[in-house]
């Protein structure tokens, strides 16, 4: 099969690749449909990520088809078109009993990472009656990539996190695919005010029409002002991080309001700073979080009945044979004004 493959920093290929094949009587076998690239493929091939070895076919989104299931595969059957979560669960262990699949100590996070992932023509899939999702009838496959990863990562880490509530107040640093994520599913909850802050004025746009009341670039103005201006001075109920970069971090302790919450999703490298000398009196929570896909089957549900709408995020298509140019589109973003590429094998 034809396959993705990292081979070190800053290097990767599209290469001949042996097929998978079950390993193990839980495993399944899925013909990919479709697939797309992530910021945390960025992050692996620049070599932030150590966990990921060369020779690893990257990628842990995608749909696809069930070709082969092993002995104890009781939900799925070949032939049946599936939806591939990013995080695989067993379903039984300590931290999957909790709910905290992106902890399961035989899965996690491990497609693309620490096992071979979805940007190829094959994908074996461990656990996969808790790892893969039927697709409903007639669904707009393309769109249901969506719910792999961002989606969920959006609404779990940013707004389930975020606790908000009808008729609170959001900001969500970062307008990037999981901000946008984040700001769509934000609306299952009725907030007042959606704030979005980004530098960047065509995502800023991208915001404005997926739903957001107010737009703020950093660059055109003090941003405390302005939101001290919305919220008469009050501060933000739910401020999501979802950039990664100290900075970020920062603007969002400045913006949460006595009560409120800093949900944190940005994947962050190198250290920021906690201002506990300011916010120590202030009754503030702070969470972190790895996306669970605990929601997965609610999204499922919300995507299918055209009440969110994921498709919105697919802004470029690729044939696989065009993957490093799919790699270059959604790497230089700024310029391409990319959200999501689909590519198809």
């Amino acid at each position: 099969m034809k396959a993705l493959v990292y081979h070190g920093p800053g290097l990767k290929s599209l290469d001949d690749h042996a097929d998978p094949r079950i390993e193990a009587a839980g495993d399944a076998i899925v013909r990919v449909t479709y697939t797309t690239i992530c910021g945390t493929d960025l992050h692996i091939l620049k070599g932030d990520v150590p966990t990921c070895s060369p020779g690893r076919v990257l990628g842990h989104e995608g749909v696809g088809i069930v070709e082969q299931v092993g002995t104890a595969v009781t939900a799925f059957l070949p032939g049946d078109h599936v939806l591939i979560s990013c995080i695989t669960s067993c379903g039984v262990c300590h931290y999957c009993r909790k709910g905290m699949y992106s902890h399961c100590e035989t899965g996690g996070w491990i497609l693309g990472n620490t096992i071979d992932g979805t940007q190829a023509e094959l994908v074996r899939i461990p656990h996969a009656d808790t790892s893969l999702h039927h697709v409903p009838p007639g669904a707009e496959e393309e769109a249901l990539v969506m719910l792999s990863d961002i989606l969920p990562t959006g609404y779990e880490c940013g707004v389930l996190n975020g606790r908000i509530s009808p008729g609170s107040s959001v900001a969500i640093v970062g307008a990037g695919p999981i901000g946008l994520a984040a700001l769509l599913t934000a609306q299952f909850h009725s907030p007042a005010e959606l704030i979005v802050i980004d530098p960047d004025p065509h995502r800023l746009d991208v915001a404005m029409r997926f739903g957001a009341t107010h737009i703020i670039d950093p660059a055109a103005g003090d941003v405390m002002t302005v939101v001290n201006g919305l919220t008469g001075g009050r501060g933000i109920d739910a401020v999501i991080e979802a950039v990664g970069i100290p900075a970020s971090f920062d603007l969002c302790q400045q913006l949460v309001a006595p009560g409120g919450v800093i949900a944190n999703v940005g994947v962050h490298g190198v250290k920021v700073d906690l201002h506990l000398e300011a916010l120590w009196s202030r009754n503030v929570a702070i969470t972190t979080r790895l996306v669970d896909t605990a929601a997965t089957p609610l999204l499922l549900k919300m995507v299918t009945a055209k009440k969110l709408g994921a498709e919105q995020f697919i802004t470029h298509r690729f044939d696989f044979s065009e993957i490093e140019a799919a790699y270059e589109t959604f790497g230089n973003a700024a310029r391409t004004h990319a959200l999501k590429v689909l590519i198809r094998p």
